[in-house]
C-alpha cells in the first residue's frame, strides 16, 4: 500500500512538472519583443522562469525545481528551510503565476539585467548541489557541476561586462579545480587540509584567478566575486600552512557587509579559528548555534566538532559530530563523520586511561 501510494504521488508530481515544462518550452517567437541573443535553450528558459513578478526565493526555487534538476528536498536544504515550507513556496509561486496571468515569455534584451540576480543564484545553487551532494552515495554529482559551469560560461559570453557573472564562473572553476583531490580511491571524503595539491587542476586555477582579477577591476565587488577571491587564496597556497588566513578573514569581513547570512558568518568563524586559534572561532559558532538559524545545518555542527577536537574536548566533539551525522544524507560525508566519532571515542578512552594511571592508590 505504501509503494502504491508513493507511486501515485510520484506520478502526479511528474505530471505537474511535465505540464510546467510544456508551458516553458512552448514559447511563441511572436511574444518576443526583441530578437533573443541567448542561443542556449536551457539558459533561455532559466531567464524566462526567473520572472521579477515573483519574490526572489520563489522564482529561484521554482526554476531549480523545473529546470535545474533538483528535487524539493534538495532545494529545501539549499535554502535552509524545512521541506514543507519550501513546498508551500512552490505552490504559492505557481498560484501567483496563474492568478496574475504571468506569461512564460522569453524576456527581451533590455530586461535581462533585472533577472540576472535570480539566474546567478540558480546556477550557484545547482553547482553547490553538484559539488557537495546532499544525498546519495557520491560526494560529487558531475552532471550538475559540469552543466552549471557550461551555463556560466555561456552567461559570461552573453553579458561580458557583468562582474558578478564573471565572478560566479571564477568561483566554480576555482572549486572545480580541486575536485579530483576531494575523494580517495574508495570515494571517501578528503578535507581541504589533507588533499594532495599536486592533483589540483592548475589550468583551471589559472583561468579562475584571471577571471577574479577581471571581475574586481570593474570596481563593483559582489558576493560571487568575493567568494571567488577567497577560493583563489586557498588555491594559491602550496600547502595548508601557507594559506593566508588573515586575508581570508578580511575577505569574509567584506562579504559579510554585503551578505550578512548565517552561512557567511559560519565560514568566517572557520577562517578566524585558523588564523587565531580554535577558541575564538568556537565562540562565534556557539553564538550562531544559540541563534538557532543553523541548528539543522550539518556543516555548523561538523565545523564546531572539529574545533572541539582540536581543543581536545573529545566528548563534546563526539556529540557535535553525532548531531551532524543525523542531519547528513550523503553517504561519503556520513562515512567521514562516523570515522571522526570513532576517533573521538578512542581519544577519550586513551585520556581516561592515562588519568586512571595517574590516580593515587588508596
Amino acid at each position: 500500500m505504501r509503494r502504491r501510494r508513493r507511486l501515485r504521488e510520484k506520478t502526479e508530481e511528474l505530471g505537474r512538472a511535465a505540464a510546467i515544462e510544456a508551458e516553458l518550452t512552448a514559447i511563441d517567437p511572436a511574444d518576443q519583443e526583441d530578437p533573443m541573443p541567448i542561443t542556449d535553450d536551457r539558459l533561455r528558459l532559466i531567464f524566462t522562469c526567473c520572472h521579477p513578478a515573483l519574490p526572489m526565493d520563489a522564482r529561484v526555487a521554482l526554476t531549480l525545481r523545473t529546470l535545474g534538476g533538483l528535487t524539493t528536498p534538495e532545494i529545501a536544504r539549499a535554502f535552509l528551510v524545512p521541506e514543507p515550507t519550501l513546498a508551500q513556496r512552490l505552490v504559492r509561486a505557481k498560484r501567483k503565476i496563474r492568478a496574475a496571468r504571468i506569461p512564460y515569455r522569453v524576456p527581451p534584451v533590455d530586461v535581462l539585467p533585472e533577472r540576472l540576480d535570480g539566474v546567478l543564484r540558480v546556477l550557484y545553487l545547482v553547482y553547490n548541489e553538484g559539488y557537495a551532494a546532499s544525498s546519495g552515495d557520491a560526494l560529487i554529482r558531475f552532471e550538475l557541476t559540469g552543466e552549471a559551469i557550461r551555463l556560466a560560461r555561456t552567461l559570461v559570453t552573453l553579458l561580458p561586462d557583468e562582474p558578478e557573472a564573471i565572478g560566479l564562473l571564477a568561483l566554480m572553476l576555482l572549486h572545480d579545480a580541486r575536485r579530483d583531490a576531494r575523494t580517495g580511491v574508495g570515494g571517501e571524503l578528503i578535507l581541504l587540509e589533507d588533499q594532495d595539491r599536486s592533483r589540483w587542476d592548475r589550468a583551471r586555477i589559472g583561468e579562475g584567478v584571471a577571471l577574479v582579477g577581471q571581475a574586481l577591476q570593474a570596481g563593483r565587488p559582489g558576493p560571487y566575486q568575493l567568494q571567488a577571491a577567497i577560493a583563489a587564496v586557498h588555491d594559491a597556497a602550496a600547502s595548508p600552512d601557507d594559506t593566508d588566513w588573515r586575508r581570508i578573514v578580511g575577505l569574509y569581513d567584506a562579504l559579510a557587509r554585503i551578505d550578512a547570512s548565517p552561512v557567511v558568518a559560519l565560514n568566517r568563524a572557520v577562517a578566524v579559528a585558523m588564523a587565531d586559534g580554535p577558541s575564538p572561532g568556537l565562540a562565534i559558532m556557539d553564538g550562531l548555534l544559540a541563534g538557532g538559524a543553523l541548528d539543522d545545518y550539518p556543516y555548523l555542527h561538523a565545523a564546531r566538532a572539529d574545533l572541539l577536537r582540536r581543543l581536545g574536548r573529545w566528548t563534546e566533539s563526539s556529540v557535535a559530530y553525532q548531531r551532524a551525522l543525523t542531519l547528513t544524507g550523503n553517504a561519503s560525508e556520513r562515512a567521514f563523520l562516523e570515522r571522526r566519532i570513532a576517533e573521538m571515542d578512542r581519544a577519550k578512552r586513551r585520556t581516561d586511561g592515562r588519568a586512571a594511571e595517574r590516580r593515587p592508590i588508596d
